[in-house]
């Protein structure tokens, strides 16, 4: 028989102590290049676990993207210059505030379209004069509602991206108020535009939060000073523009300079973090949040004071120009609709200097003088305008010129005070006293109003003196340095006694120079 062959040799195991496999090429996404899937396996920020056994080379795998972490990453990308960093954190240039104050301007400009196009507003939508006169109410009573419930918010998240979701929410709504034929529709969505037209009040405590004790009131001055341009410019661009194009040209307008903005902000505003971001846990966090607006205001003397005093002048403010109009159309006078209107023009140059004396004068002196000295202004021009104005013009302008002078020099020292309280919370000190300046306003106009109607333009403006008055007897009641509520513990200086001296500043200027030549 034939012998069956034999069968290979098996052959020994492997040793352990031979070299081991070559371990597995790591997972690579789909469009993903190998030398980009080598990158991001070496990466320590891509959540990956490196394994090693045995002094073994580590075995790196990534897995795949979700399509929610995709889109995610594509609508949290930013600038890379515009990144924080704790260690390098972003300087506060003075291109960032410009940037700040343009952005004031254009958005609050929304709340003043209306005004001067109402009647164009009927008419087109077939409503009585007094049917449109909701749009620009129902606008200032959602600007109200987003002051006391968004801008607290800016405690809470990080100012970039709740700055840019507020710009692009309110564009996108925008769009519904230039396309829209139907009225209810055209207030509603007006009333929610108002509403998230907050973007300078949450602008304004981060540039009190970031710039620098010795130039603090100059850099609010540069947003303010925004703010009163957007309010001007606003006014006279929707009469002039609809009296040579269809009313809502103004509408398209309003919606390309808001685009024009958030593009700014998103390529060149830098990012900061939340100073408080536990503080809104589930409702009773959003509760106790707004909560906290009332405890501030009973238990910061400054903010109380700083409060009183902006609601003194809103409330002169806004008695002064909406009387103006009775005054001026009246005998002896009896001037055009187009003539008065030129009256807001006189602001302008004040509005626009306003950075420069905050520079020269306020960032130098105590914010209370800075207040002091701005009331006595105001009530000098106000005294001259109510006893001359039933004879002469020149009373109405002075007193014109001297409210816009003297609100600034207040309501700045007022806000470089004030920012400087709480840093936690300074969204909700900056509420608390918009709120009170806001109250002036409705207060100014409903009462100048009657007491105009009652007594004419002396009966007005002597209420208008008697509320700066009281703005000034609150200013004295408490002295720059007193902690309480009452008193002038501390003494008195004009000069502020916490900017930096001649030769703290060479030594900065030698240790900076000592830096950049390294």
């Amino acid at each position: 028989m034939p012998s069956k062959p034999e069968s290979p040799p098996i052959p020994p195991p492997k040793s352990l102590s031979s070299t081991p496999a070559p371990p597995p090429p790591p997972l690579q996404r789909p469009g993903e290049t190998k030398a980009e899937n080598e990158n991001s396996a070496t990466s320590d920020d891509d959540g990956l676990d490196d394994v090693d056994v045995g002094g073994e080379p580590a075995i790196t795998t990534a897995l795949p993207l979700s399509r929610k972490e995709k889109w995610k990453r594509v609508f949290a990308w930013q600038p890379p210059y515009t990144r924080y960093d704790e260690k390098n954190p972003p300087k506060f240039t003075v291109w960032v505030n410009l940037l700040f104050g343009f952005a004031a301007c254009v958005t609050v400009s929304n709340l003043y379209y209306n005004q001067a196009i109402l009647n164009r507003i009927a008419e087109s939508f077939s409503v009585s004069f007094e049917r449109a006169s909701v749009v620009a109410t129902l606008m200032q009573a959602g600007y109200a509602s987003g002051l006391l419930l968004i801008c607290p918010l800016g405690d809470v998240f990080p100012r970039r991206p709740f700055i840019l979701c507020l710009v692009f929410l309110t564009a996108a709504l925008w769009i519904i108020l230039c396309l829209t034929n139907n009225f209810s529709v055209f207030i509603v969505v007006s009333y929610i535009c108002g509403a998230t037209t907050v973007t300078p009040q949450l602008m304004l405590p981060l540039v009190g939060d970031l710039a620098p004790k010795e130039r603090r009131a100059s850099c609010l001055a540069i947003v303010v000073s925004g703010l009163g341009l957007g309010v001007l410019v606003a006014r006279i661009l929707g009469g002039v523009m609809a009296n040579y194009t269809e009313w809502r040209g103004i509408y398209w307008f309003g919606l390309g300079v808001q685009g024009v903005v958030w593009a700014g902000l998103y390529f060149w505003m830098p990012d900061y973090p939340s100073k408080n971001p536990t503080a809104l846990k589930g409702v009773m966090g959003y509760g106790k949040l707004l909560w906290g607006i009332v405890v501030l205001m009973v238990t910061e003397p400054l903010l109380c004071q700083a409060s009183i005093v902006a609601f003194c002048l809103s409330a002169v403010f806004t008695s002064y120009w909406t009387t103006l109009s009775f005054l001026l159309s009246s005998p002896p006078y009896e001037y055009s609709s187009m003539v008065i209107g030129l009256f807001g023009l006189i602001g302008v140059v004040v509005i626009l200097l306003a950075p420069v004396y905050s520079r020269m004068v306020i960032d130098k002196v105590q914010p209370l003088f800075s207040a002091i000295l701005g009331l006595g202004l105001e009530l000098a021009g106000v005294v001259v305008g109510t006893f001359t104005g039933g004879f002469t013009v020149a009373g109405p302008v002075i007193q014109a010129i001297t409210i816009d002078l003297g609100s600034q020099f207040t309501q700045i020292g007022n806000r470089a005070a004030i920012y400087g309280l709480r840093p936690d919370a300074q969204n909700r000190v900056n509420t608390a006293y918009m709120v009170a300046a806001f109250s002036g306003q409705l207060t100014g106009t409903a009462v100048g109003n009657r007491l105009f109607a009652q007594g004419g333009w002396t009966w007005s403006g002597s209420c208008s003196i008697g509320l700066l008055v009281v703005a000034i007897l609150v200013c004295l009641a408490r002295g720059p340095k007193e902690t309480g509520w009452i008193g002038w513990s501390g003494g008195w200086a004009v000069r502020r006694d916490d900017l930096p001296t001649k030769k703290q500043d060479e030594e900065v200027a030698i240790e900076k120079e000592g830096l950049d030549s390294r």
